[in-house]
């Protein structure tokens, strides 16, 4: 047996849009189970995301904290950000992200992992791509605003947050999954053995 999630898709036999919202919307579908049932299946509809580990030479992880309101909480995390346009090449979403939340470049790119965030109630699909040969970024800073104006930014080494992770401190999901998939990865058959930054994503088709 292949251990490998494969695309399927069940027959809808109507579908809904209850809730649009800036970024995301809710949907409401009326899915055909395999006993013949019809039932009501809602998810939030999202565009897809991207976050970035940036590893630097010292093994610290260039992480940020920042209010995130749904959980009433401080977060470290990753950085990280929307694929706001359709078809955008996730690689290039990834260096602007980088570059807006830490005014940082990164000269060798891959991809890390790929994961749907919540799967049973959100389509959200995120890349996690893994940054290294960092340094400071040219030209002016980004202007942040809203809940972005309060961040703070740090490097952390990397088994420091792994101990976080496995304490319960830390929840962030691309935190957490791009953290412990460095690890595993460097334990298998190392980084430079990742996909290539720009591997296809079905997920989230792109233009290379």
């Amino acid at each position: 047996m292949t251990i490998k999630d494969a695309p399927e898709e069940w027959e809808i036999r109507g579908t809904e849009t209850p809730f649009t919202g800036n970024k995301t919307s809710v949907r409401t579908d009326e899915v055909v189970m395999p006993g013949g049932a019809v039932v009501r299946r809602d998810y939030q509809v999202h565009p897809g995301s991207v976050a970035v580990l940036a590893l630097d030479d010292a093994d610290r992880v260039l992480v940020l904290r920042q209010y995130r309101h749904p959980v009433r909480q401080k977060l470290w995390e990753i950085p990280a950000g929307l694929l706001d346009v359709v078809g955008e090449n996730p690689l290039h979403a990834a260096q602007r992200e980088l570059y807006e939340e830490a005014h940082v470049k990164a000269e060798d790119w891959r991809v890390l992992t790929d994961v749907y965030t919540t799967p049973g109630g959100c389509d959200e699909a995120v890349r996690i791509f893994l940054a290294r040969g960092l340094s400071e970024a040219e030209g002016d800073r980004f202007a942040v605003e809203d809940e972005e104006a309060d961040m703070e930014l740090a490097r952390v080494p990397l088994d420091e947050l792994v101990r976080g992770v496995l304490a319960g401190d830390l929840h962030n999901n691309c935190l957490v999954v791009g953290v412990l998939s460095v690890v595993a990865a460097r334990s298998g058959d190392g980084l430079d053995a990742l996909r290539p930054a720009q591997a296809p994503w079905p997920a989230r088709p792109f233009e290379a």
